[in-house]
Order: structure tokens, then sequence, then C-alpha cells
């Protein structure tokens, strides 16, 4: 499964035949981006969940895209195929260093501990942040990125940070919101994605 999640992913990004996509396909392959999990205990918490919350990401965006367009064909413009998918898919650029598998301890069924493995984070590799540090990592590794992608990626986790942000944060990002649409499309579709496409519903 993270083999042909990996191929699809790669298949995706060299798609919209942009500037650096092989430099980051190279980093990625190098951090271990397409073995990390998505997260340390919520969503996709496995070897190969960063790269599937990702494509679950990327075909919501899509699938939002489309309605928007459905709805207004003007935002066809505003909306371009290939950003969607450059958005969507590099959103999270920022964890493919971040985890490292570690066992913890975990009671079994009879109340016993046990050693499982799992995952802990590590920001100490470059801590600029979420949505920054995504930004600078693709623009370092010679990605040609649009100020809407560079919009939508940097503020996309804004809904959740917001509260504490600074007035001069709040008024950027309020800004970006109304200039970019890619921005409300990103937001939604990571939320659908993390919260129902990956949630079990246990």
């Amino acid at each position: 499964m993270t083999k042909d999640n990996k191929q699809e992913f790669c298949e995706r990004l060299r798609k919209t035949n942009r500037e650096g996509v092989e430099n980051i396909i190279a980093l990625f392959e190098e951090q271990g981006f397409f073995t990390a999990p998505a997260s340390t205990k919520f969503h996709l918490n496995h070897e190969g969940g960063l790269v599937e919350h990702s494509l679950n990401v990327c075909d919501m965006a899509l699938e939002i895209r489309n309605m928007l367009i459905g709805r207004d064909d003007t935002l066809r413009e505003l909306l371009p195929e290939d950003s969607v998918i450059i958005a969507s898919l590099l959103h999270d650029t920022c964890k493919g260093d971040i985890y490292k598998p570690v066992m913890k301890k975990q009671k079994n069924q009879f109340g016993v501990w046990t050693d499982v493995p799992g995952y802990d984070v590590d920001y100490s590799g470059f801590p600029l942040g979420h949505g920054e540090k995504s930004v600078i990592v693709l623009l370092q590794n010679g990605l040609e990125l649009t100020d809407d992608e560079i919009m939508a990626i940097r503020w996309h986790m804004n809904a959740w940070d917001l509260p504490f942000q600074s007035p001069e944060a709040k008024s950027n990002y309020n800004t970006a919101k109304n200039l970019c649409p890619l921005l409300s499309v990103i937001q939604a579709a990571d939320k659908l994605a993390a919260n129902i496409i990956e949630n079990t519903f246990d």
C-alpha cells in the first residue's frame, strides 16, 4: 500500500510539470516522508500515513474545486488544477523529518503494560512552525511556487492556530484568505480528510 501511494503521489506531482518537482521527490526520499505517519496518535498514525493523508487531501481539494467551478466558472482561473495539486500534496512538507520511531508502554487487553511501536516528534531540525517551514523547505529545494500556493500552504493551519496568533498574524491571515480562494480549499480539504475520511468513528 505504501509503495502504491508513493507512486501515485509522485505521478500526480510530476503531472504538474513544475520546475523543481524532482528535487522535492528526492528530498522526501531522503527525509522519510513516504514512510512517515500523519500524526503520533490521531489520524493515520502508522507507517505511510503522511503520504496517504496528502493524497486524501488532494482528492478532496480537487473535488471541492470541481464543485466550485460547477457553481461559478469564473473560479476556474482562480483555482488552477496544478496549484490545487501542488498545495494539497505538499501542505505538510514540514512533517517529513519530524517523526521518530519509538517504543511506548501501553496496557493490553489484560491490563498488562507492554511495549508497542509508536512515534514521537522532534522539531529541533528546523523549528520554524508548520506552514512557514513547509514553504521555506519547498523554496530552498528549488520548487517553483505561485503566490497563491505559498499563501495556501503557509496559512492552511490557521483555522486551528488563530486563537494563539498575534493581531498582526491574524490580519495577515484574513488578508490572505480574502485574496486567495486556494487557501480556503486546502483548509477545507485538510479538515475533511483528517476528521471524516481518515476517522474510523470507533
